[in-house]
């Protein structure tokens, strides 16, 4: 359900590996930097015997604090640990994850000298308050609302997880919007205000953890989408794995060393991947160097572009079968289509747009959006457009998004009864009636399925409820109404109802592991706070010892050059130069202590050099 807006609202892009916000500002969109200058931040978290740290800090000590710096959290957002792409990704990660209550994985790590447990929600709320904290620093005020985009397959429990991780953070979130759909405003925002003409759009987003093909047809300022389809589990962190692992063997051979189950040489290899496959996308062939990867060898390999593409080509073809599929499901032949739109950081590999153009026969890509910020960029036109902000034109958009699977229930035989086809225009209200399979049946199971197979154990199970107090009765005589709901953030809502009776009962379907009770999100809003006030501790330390030693080196430099020009006596410069080596090394002895000591120190300091600087 949509919050309620008071102030201006911001849009996130909470990526996989990247995330990126903006806001309307001064009557346009701003995609807003972070404290580094960069307009996108890292989806990462770590965690130390002192500090947490989010974004490029954390992505700065990955190398050395592999098991304690958690990516990818996205991936585990509203899933099961028996997931078998859960398992996949574990045995990628550095880090660890357990099986917590209920099959819910838990990331473990370590942090100030205990082990902590983490579910996905929270570190992706973490990361949510650093891009909330960006914001704020932008704009000089408290931000409270935003809209969070989502991929488009994301099922109704991710969706509800990712709105529990905005709550976490302290967010009010306006809306869920996919991420093709973001992206599409973006692409049609400055034609919407010129042209009425209608187009067909086709929006191709491969990012870091996950793919969405999406097609859309726009009309002034109306987004109506067609179909969607993809895969939360594809994307650069899966074509890195296949490039770490093609290193790990190269290693292998040429050490005879097994390094796949050392976490700090895997962090290693997987920063260096990382930065090939971005060079490969402009260059034919590059290096990788990594000092002492293990046992303090170093390890130096080329890796060509065709290499890279021959590791990968299974993958790519994958995502143009994903664009076929979309097609069919739209009604649409290839020509039909007259824009297609790249948006994520991995369509701007060369194979990926040469496999995607001569797919629709040498047709021009459009690039005319930033694929780092388009979604950000939609999310937020529509954060604007929610929280009254902006031109009429904003406050006009229409945006008809559609369930990316069909959603129904297991009957009788494991048949899946469809109740809301794949495709529907959201948001949608759907009822089906059925009738008892049993004589005398008081009780009726209700199990809520996603996905396209005939056979209901076939596709996701995301709920199950009863519906009880039905009287005994024949076969066939007591009728269940069941309702489908689903609302503008593609939450669903489902109730039965015996119609004898009048008895209902609901649930909003989620993951049933995935869902956070109500005191466990109070929970992790008091940590949330903790951590706050636990971070802004730590920054006033630091503010306190760098104020203490930028004092210190200033009077270093003074004494130094009244020294050199004899300005000072000698027995006072020894003094005081004796006295600034003595403080420097306390400086590293003690880098985080209480603040009122940085404080006291420096009024020490003062006292005794105030008087000698002014004196000479």
């Amino acid at each position: 359900m949509a919050g309620k807006s008071e102030g201006p609202a911001i849009g996130i892009d909470l990526g996989t590996t990247h995330s990126c916000v903006a806001v309307w500002h001064h009557d346009r969109v701003q995609i807003i930097p972070n404290d580094q200058g960069n307009r996108v931040t890292p989806s990462l978290v770590a965690f130390n015997e002192t500090e947490r740290l989010i974004g490029d800090a954390a992505k700065n000590v990955m190398a050395i604090n592999p098991t304690n710096t958690v990516f990818d959290a996205k991936r585990l957002i509203g899933r099961r640990f028996s997931d078998p792409l859960v398992q996949r990704d574990v045995k990628q990660w550095p880090f660890e994850v357990v099986c917590g209550a209920n099959d819910k994985p838990m990331i473990v790590v370590d942090y100030k000298g205990q082990k902590k447990r983490c579910v996905a929600e929270e570190i992706s709320s973490m990361v949510l308050t650093k891009m909330k904290e960006i914001a704020e620093d932008f704009l000089g005020f408290k931000v409270k609302n935003a809209v969070i985009t989502v991929p488009a397959y994301f099922n109704d429990s991710q969706k509800q997880a990712t709105r529990i991780a905005g709550i976490i953070s302290g967010l009010n979130v306006l809306r869920i919007v996919v991420e093709p759909t973001a992206a599409a405003i973006a692409y049609g925002l400055d034609k919407m205000f010129s042209s009425s003409d209608k187009k067909n759009v086709l929006i191709f987003d491969l990012g870091g953890g996950t793919f969405d093909v999406s097609i859309l047809t726009i009309e002034k300022n109306t987004f109506n989408v067609r179909s969607t389809a993809g895969d939360t589990h594809l994307g650069g962190e899966d074509f890195d794995n296949r490039m770490v692992n093609h290193f790990v063997e190269e290693f292998n051979r040429k050490h005879k060393m097994d390094i796949s189950g050392n976490p700090r040489a895997l962090g290693k290899l997987r920063i260096a991947c990382e930065t090939a496959k971005r060079n490969l996308s402009f260059m034919l062939h590059t290096t990788i160097g990594i000092d002492s990867l293990y046992k303090g060898i170093d390890f130096e390999c080329k890796i060509a572009r065709a290499k890279f593409e021959e590791l990968n080509m299974d993958l790519f073809e994958e995502c143009i079968g994903h664009v076929q599929k979309c097609l069919m499901d739209a009604g649409m032949d290839k020509e039909r289509i007259d824009d297609v739109v790249l948006v994520g950081g991995s369509t701007r590999i060369p194979k990926v747009k040469q496999l995607l153009q001569d797919f629709f026969d040498g047709k021009e890509l459009c690039k005319s959006v930033n694929p780092d910020e388009a979604v950000a960029y939609g999310a937020a036109v529509q954060a604007a457009n929610l929280a009254a902000q902006g031109c009429d034109e904003i406050r006009d958009l229409v945006l008809w998004d559609v369930t990316p699977l069909s959603l129904g229930e297991a009957i009788v035989g494991d048949e899946m009864s469809v109740v809301v086809p794949k495709n529907t225009k959201i948001p949608t209200k759907k009822e089906r009636n059925y009738i008892t399979c049993r004589d005398n049946q008081t009780t009726v199971p209700i199990e809520v399925h996603e996905g396209e197979r005939p056979r209901a154990s076939d596709n996701i199970l995301l709920g199950k409820f009863y519906l009880s107090g039905i009287p005994p009765a024949p076969k066939g005589v007591s009728k269940i109404s069941v309702c489908y709901d689903i609302d503008v953030n593609g939450i669903l809502t489902v109730t039965a109802e015996d119609r004898t009776t009048g008895n209902t009962n609901s649930i909003v379907v989620s993951n049933v592991t995935s869902i956070l009770s109500d005191d466990e999100i109070e929970r992790m809003l008091k940590e949330a706070e903790t951590f706050k006030l636990e971070d802004d501790e730590l920054r006033k330390k630091f503010e306190a010892k760098n104020s203490l030693e930028n004092y210190v080196y200033r009077i270093r430099d003074i004494v130094l050059n009244k020294n050199n020009a004899g300005e000072f006596p000698y027995s006072e410069a020894k003094k005081m130069e004796d006295k600034i080596k003595s403080t420097i090394q306390w400086l590293d002895e003690n880098r985080v202590t209480e603040i009122d000591v940085f404080e006291d120190k420096r009024k020490e300091l003062e006292s005794m050099w105030g008087p000698i600087i002014t004196k000479f």
